[in-house]
């Protein structure tokens, strides 16, 4: 029997293809095991940034010293745009291209073969055990657009998009499976369906229609190829109020500087646009401080327009250069030191308005899928309301509330400012 280990890095996109290596391991008669007891580790690399090459390098390391005896195989961002260093320097077993990576099972098994090890031919899809109350399901891969920071695009290629009957069948599944909640991600979400001939609103009626899961929640999303009538779904209630839609930059100079499809005033049209039909929409943002050539005016552009949202949770990125993007070369580099204090500065914003957003849920009910469980006598449950906010709540030792869905009124902030205290609602 495979005994194998998941590590993952980076995006959602990342969590999505490692779930589903999981489930078809274990369809194979393989077990998902600790990195201590594996026979296989399967590291998914990212190289976004260049923190996240380093740590992708890190963790390979890391895993070879856990486990010597395992087999690593790793794939990833990082892992396509530097095979040789993977191989070479780091001395995995394997690498898995990006453009590989639906064979990344079979390949892996071949692996195994080599050195003697049996592993069981594999089968049809089967339920497998639960990590988790959601599941991220990737639909489509690789961007069509050319922003000029941005090296995942070097590393994923060109858009491929799933059929919308297959990943339906892959929702039913799941939710068979005892799921209660589906992520929906991919490189560039919005653009499902451009090499199909479809569109992601009508993966989504699909989705709506034809499956009956209860939570229906989008990954990040670029603010541009978004209709009125992607909006017009969320009167659904099905389909999450939440929506990450990253802005990068609030001034038009850097935004054409970035290749960016999206100017400011675009994006302020989108916000209006989504809160006319879900008013109480949760949106989250990405931002990059201290682009090339991004003057403290272009900085402070970014800072207003934030606060004018009113985002309840800021990704912050100081630029890095990443080799083989047209930014790497452009002139005016921002010093570090200018890149840390912007950063320090939007650090210090985006915690007030996340406060002010918890704060803005006190008192008022909300549904929760509930996730793990902390505590002896009174347990302490974990989850996440429809509009993306973690919450908290107290219940009984003997009473498990993991991946049920209740309705609660949220009380207080906890003291950390993270998350929502809760108690049943009336």
């Amino acid at each position: 029997m495979m005994q194998v280990a998941f590590e993952t890095l980076g995006c959602r996109l990342n969590e999505a293809e490692s779930e589903a290596w999981a489930r078809h391991f274990q369809s194979a008669g393989g077990t998902v095991v600790p990195i201590h007891q594996a026979d296989l580790v399967i590291v998914n690399t990212c190289a976004v940034t260049t923190e996240a090459a380093r740590k992708s390098r890190q963790l390979i390391r890391r895993m070879k010293r856990q486990n010597p005896a395992a087999k690593v195989v790793v794939s990833g961002c990082y892992a396509t745009l530097h095979p040789g260093q993977a191989a070479r320097e780091l001395g995995v077993d394997l690498v898995v291209l990006n453009q590989d990576k639906e064979r990344l099972v079979t390949l892996a098994q071949s692996l195994l073969e080599d050195t003697g090890r049996t592993a069981p031919p594999l089968d049809n899809p089967a339920p497998f055990k639960r990590t988790r109350q959601r599941a991220f399901i990737k639909v489509q891969d690789g961007c069509r657009h050319r922003c000029t920071f941005c090296i995942v695009t070097v590393a994923r290629g060109e858009e491929r998009s799933r059929p919308i009957e297959t990943i339906v069948d892959d929702v039913r599944d799941l939710h068979a499976q005892g799921y209660n909640e589906i992520v929906l991600t991919g490189v560039h979400l919005g653009g499902y369906g451009s090499d199909l001939g479809c569109s992601l609103v009508e993966l989504l009626r699909a989705l709506l229609e034809e499956t009956e899961i209860p939570r229906i929640r989008l990954g990040s999303l670029e603010p541009w190829e978004l209709s009125e009538a992607f909006f017009e779904l969320f009167q659904n209630p099905r389909l999450m109020p939440h929506l990450h839609l990253p802005l990068q930059s609030g001034s038009d100079v850097v935004l054409k500087r970035m290749g960016r499809r999206c100017r400011r005033e675009d994006f302020l049209k989108l916000v209006k646009t989504a809160r006319r039909y879900a008013p109480d929409i949760n949106l989250t943002t990405d931002i990059i401080v201290g682009f090339p050539g991004e003057s403290e005016e272009d900085f402070l552009q970014t800072k207003h327009i934030i606060e004018a949202i009113g985002f309840s949770h800021v990704h912050i990125f100081p630029y890095s250069p990443r080799e083989s993007t047209p930014a790497a070369n452009f002139p005016g580099q921002i010093p570090a030191e200018t890149k840390k204090n912007r950063s320090h500065q939007l650090h210090v914003l985006a915690a007030a308005l996340k406060q002010s957003a918890l704060q803005q849920q006190i008192g008022k009910t909300a549904e929760v899928l509930w996730e793990g469980a902390k505590g002896e006598s009174a347990a302490s449950f974990y989850g996440y309301t429809r509009h993306y906010f973690k919450a908290r709540i107290s219940a009984p030792g003997n009473l498990d509330l993991s991946n049920t869905i209740s309705r609660v009124r949220a009380t207080a902030v906890d003291p950390s400012g993270t998350f929502l205290l809760c108690e049943p609602a009336e």
